[in-house]
């Protein structure tokens, strides 16, 4: 059976969190850092490294950004603190970096989509007007100034222009197209005009790169993520102070449908990046009732909260579902299976049909009610009995017969009263006897393909006959 990854997400989930968890499961990290290198982007480095949270040895991957970078997405006095160590640093909204060689302020209105640059070099001065309507950002060779705030279209070109596989392209670019499709509804502004740090970041086009890379590397198709853990209380970004889980988040959560789990710990565990892997990857909410544990990843968050940010990885192989509820492998003869499944799209002919097919089969029992599926829709409910060496069969004709593309089943146990199928002779002739103990006395049940036969020949009632013939034999016993 395939392999499935499963995100245990208690403490939240990030980038570069959920990178380091798949470096910690084994994806090959020489081969993520030459796929890195071939992004066209510059002013940062990477770290792969091991690190301690709470006692547990986990994987850490960081993004070092150098100082005209740095966005201070984990510097904890700036991201929760009063703002006053921040305003001392310089950091005015957002970005401020004070150097040697000249000063640097970066001041951010989405109201007005503007930006405002001064820079002094040397004794002299200019200023810089950058206005998001008129998308007027200096791009070299690819490479992009740590100031220009990336739309999607610049991004996807970075991707698309890397070393990435087509298939760690494909989800890269869902993962950005989600990310900004929150944005946008987070601004107010349509996609197309999303520049926002939180989207074209450095550290986030690496962190989400290199998740995809990761993804690929480890051939991961099926991912489970039952429940993201969120805290509460706000948190500072180059906006200003805004609630946990900030707008972007909810945004991803919700048209995802993605389950929140609120906590009363203070912090953001959930980041956009994080929410939107986690949209773009999940194929499934629900664990299999039971599953092996093949091999398990431990990623590292930057932020120090009282709950450690810590993000496992699990690669799962789901147990059969005989194993699930411990019927042995030599199944008994009182253990049956239940098919079931809903069509609102399949017609009663059809339904007929594969009615027949499975009977035909050797299946117990076969029914289908009108049922009312999601939207009012007029539906069918079929259920097939069978037994477990038929199940396989059974499954194959409901999926070529119906329209169904998926089958619910459970093993059931059962009460079976002991008997014997017999030949007996009565006034109708040879005809197929039931004979079942019930509470120490025997029971002789006339067949109905044998009542059916005879009443057919004599052209009598069915009723009258099986009465006649069910007196019969209980003058014999």
């Amino acid at each position: 059976m395939k392999q499935k990854l499963y995100l245990e997400c208690y403490a939240g989930i990030s980038g570069d969190m959920t990178v380091a968890a798949l470096l910690d499961l084994g994806a090959d990290a020489d081969k993520l850092k030459r796929t890195l290198d071939s992004l066209k982007l510059e002013g940062y480095t990477i770290r792969i490294s091991r690190v301690k949270k709470s006692g547990l040895d986990a994987c850490d991957f960081a993004v070092n950004l150098d100082a005209e970078h740095e966005n201070h997405d984990h510097d904890m006095a700036y991201l929760h603190g009063d703002g006053t160590a921040a305003a001392a640093e310089g950091h005015v909204h957002g970005h401020s970096h004070s150097h040697e060689e000249h000063g640097h302020e970066h001041g951010h209105s989405h109201e007005e989509h503007g930006h405002e640059h001064g820079h002094s070099h040397e004794g002299h001065s200019h200023e810089h007007g950058h206005s998001h309507e008129e998308h007027s950002h200096s791009h070299e060779a690819g490479y992009h100034h740590g100031h220009s705030h990336r739309g999607l279209p610049e991004i996807l070109e970075i991707l698309r222009g890397s070393e990435m596989t087509d298939r760690a392209k494909e989800i890269a670019e869902r993962i950005f197209r989600i990310l900004a499709e929150a944005e946008a509804k987070a601004h107010g502004v349509p996609m197309e005009q999303v520049h926002f740090h939180e989207v074209g970041a450095v550290d986030s086009i690496v962190d989400v790169a290199a998740a995809a890379i990761c993804l690929d590397d480890l051939g991961i198709e099926e991912v489970i993520v039952p429940v993201l853990y969120e805290g509460c209380g706000y948190i500072r970004c180059q906006h200003g102070v805004i609630p946990v889980p900030v707008p972007a988040t909810l945004h991803v959560v919700s048209a995802h449908h993605l389950r929140l789990h609120r906590t009363e710990t203070p912090g953001e565990f959930v980041t956009p990046t994080g929410a939107a892997i986690a949209a773009a990857v999940c194929t499934s909410q629900e664990l299999p009732q039971s599953y092996r544990v093949e091999r398990i990843g431990l990623g590292a968050g930057k932020r120090n909260y009282e709950r450690p940010s810590l993000l496992r990885a699990m690669l799962i192989t789901p147990e059969d579902t005989e194993r699930d509820i411990h019927i042995p492998r030599q199944v008994p003869e009182d253990c049956i299976v239940k098919l079931e499944c809903s069509m609102d799209d399949c017609d009663g002919e059809s339904m007929g049909y594969a009615m027949e097919r499975l009977f035909e089969a050797g299946a117990r029992d076969v029914n289908y009610i009108p049922v009312f599926m999601k939207k009012n829709r007029p539906a069918y409910l079929l259920t097939v009995i069978c037994s477990p060496e038929d199940r396989e069969k059974m499954e194959g004709i409901i999926f070529r017969e119906t329209s169904t593309i998926g089958i619910r089943r459970q093993y059931m146990e059962r009460s079976v009263l002991a008997r014997e199928n017999q030949k007996v002779p009565t006034a109708f002739g040879e005809m197929n006897i039931k004979t079942v103990e019930r509470d120490g006395r025997s029971c002789r049940i006339p067949e109905y393909e044998s009542v059916a036969e005879a009443a057919r020949r004599e052209k009598l009632p069915f009723r009258q006959v099986y009465q006649a013939v069910q007196a019969e034999l209980n003058r014999e016993q």
